[in-house]
């Protein structure tokens, strides 16, 4: 499984430095995460002030 940025995101970044294997980049008008590449850690859902990261 992996984790993906819902439309919730508020483009705030927070979530992009606690990626442990650089995964997340900013989109457009939100953060995104390569599926390929996200290790289901779940560290960008835990500082997310709006829980947009999701299990897919």
């Amino acid at each position: 499984m992996a984790y993906q940025i819902n439309d919730d995101c508020i483009d705030c970044g927070v979530c992009e430095p606690e990626c442990l294997v650089n995964c997340i980049t900013q989109g457009d008008g939100k953060y995104v995460i390569d599926e390929e590449l996200c290790v289901d850690c779940g560290a960008c859902a835990d500082v997310c002030p709006v829980d947009a990261p999701q299990q897919i």
